[in-house]
């Protein structure tokens, strides 16, 4: 591995990464409410949400260019805090609903509001973020005050003006989708004709419209009539970014399953069906677990789709189902530690992963804070780390190395000593520009290549 590290547009020479910004307090006991357990941008990159454990929802903007305070621009500042999901009971089934926000989607800007989605388990909310800078005064039939005057106190009219106040951000809740689903909702993605978007729980998929609350169209059922039969488990879904007749879903058995909506109303006949036949000589009592879907991702040109297990992340190309094109380790080291892994259910971690603008640089989390880069033109693969101790601002960040045995070098960490409770699950890259979003437990880190920030 060079100096240069993964990321960098193709063509040109990679990206070295520093930390931009650090959000969130250093506590060393972290409340469970604090976690961030989920990171967004928006289709332009000038907004970021994330969702946390408590059921609130962070929006954070990115400054605009400023000639007085140049070292400021491009910094993401909070924009709006609101409370999304509050906890619920399910008293038919006698069941605790968290207010955990597990996804959050933005819609396509279509005015000067900004909308997006959140999902708790159950319960999906479709919010408008407004701003206003101006307020009428000088009404005929109000006071200053609002309240409505005696008709026989007005004796002349006056056209009421809009003065100018200070900004004001208003969040609005616009449609709530309830009722939607009995299982735990692991996915939401709003279709490319921006009329309509698909949750995902565990067996369904359904289709809604964004404008109707009161039903959905089930799309993909595998509920078996028994389920003492039941074999895998939905995982992730995603719409095409292009097609609109086009979803994927991930399953649990590590398979995807590409569907198109013109060929029938429910789509439990697949189109295409992507497996990679297991290696018999690798099989082991934890091979179904780790072979899970943990996420998918279309490419932006729709071409690819990326998924991520529990070791590796693989590139499959739309038009071959046999195996995926690509295919990149991520830690194959915790190979030997499924055992403590199982026992101490990390196994079970579900990571994300993340396309850069262009597609060619992919990114996964790990543990001990750490996250992977791999280039797809290069090959270059880098680990970095996400932390307090050593990420000093506007440094470039060191690649770290994990060692399994034999020689250390300096700064090498050894497999015995990574920390399985600092795991970096959610991630984000901006659509356009090397800027990323890792979410860390409570903390928000935000990187950007070294050429990025002196731009700025």
């Amino acid at each position: 591995m060079s100096h240069k590290q993964a990321g960098g547009p193709p063509g040109e020479s990679a990206a070295d990464w520093c930390l931009y910004q650090l959000n969130g307090a250093a506590e060393f006991e972290v409340s469970e409410a604090d976690i961030i357990s989920t990171v967004e941008f928006n289709h332009t990159g000038e907004l970021l949400a994330t969702g946390d454990k408590g059921g609130r929802v962070v929006i954070f903007q990115r400054e605009p260019e400023s000639k007085n305070e140049p070292y400021n621009q491009g910094e993401y500042n909070v924009y709006s805090t609101f409370q999304s999901h509050e906890p619920e009971f399910d008293y038919l089934k006698s069941l605790e609903i968290e207010e955990k926000i597990n996804k959050i989607k933005w819609l396509p800007q279509q005015n000067a509001a900004h909308s997006l989605l959140s999902t708790n388990d159950k319960t999906i909310k479709l919010w408008k973020i407004t701003e206003r800078d101006k307020r009428p005064e000088g009404y005929n039939l109000k006071d200053e005050e609002g309240k409505l005057k005696d008709l026989s106190t007005v004796t002349s009219l006056q056209v009421p003006v809009l003065k100018p106040m200070d900004l004001m951000v208003e969040v609005t809740p616009r449609r709530i989708f309830a009722n939607g689903h009995t299982y735990h909702v692991n996915s939401i993605s709003v279709n490319s004709d921006c009329e309509t978007y698909m949750s995902a729980d565990d067996l369904r998929i359904n289709l809604w419209h964004l404008a109707i609350t009161d039903r959905s169209f089930n799309i993909v059922d595998i509920k078996p009539a028994n389920m003492e039969d039941l074999t895998e488990v939905i995982t992730a879904s995603e719409f095409h970014p292009h097609h609109c007749n086009l979803f994927v879903y991930s399953s649990s058995k590590g398979s995807l399953r590409l569907c198109d909506m013109r060929a029938s109303a429910l789509c439990d006949k697949h189109s295409k069906l992507y497996e990679e036949p297991e290696d018999p000589s690798n099989r082991s009592f934890f091979s179904e677990i780790i072979s899970s879907v943990s996420d998918v991702k279309f490419s932006h040109s729709g071409r690819y789709m990326l998924t991520r297990d529990y070791l590796t992340v693989k590139v499959w190309d739309l038009n071959m189902e046999t195996k995926p094109v690509e295919t990149y380790q991520v830690h194959d080291y915790l190979r030997s530690k499924l055992c403590s892994l199982y026992e101490n259910d990390c196994i079970f971690d579900k990571f994300e992963c993340a396309w850069n603008g262009s597609d060619s640089v992919i990114m996964t989390g790990a543990y001990n804070n750490f996250f992977r880069m791999f280039d797809r033109n290069t090959k270059r693969d880098v680990t970095l780390e996400a932390s307090r101790e050593s990420s000093k601002p506007r440094a470039i960040l060191k690649p770290r190395r994990v060692c399994v045995g034999g020689k250390r070098r300096k700064d090498d960490i050894s497999v015995d000593s990574l920390d399985f409770t600092k795991k970096i699950l959610h991630t984000a890259w901006h659509p356009t520009e090397n800027i990323i979003a890792i979410a860390a437990t409570n903390n928000l880190y935000i990187f950007q290549d070294k050429v990025n920030s002196e731009m700025h």
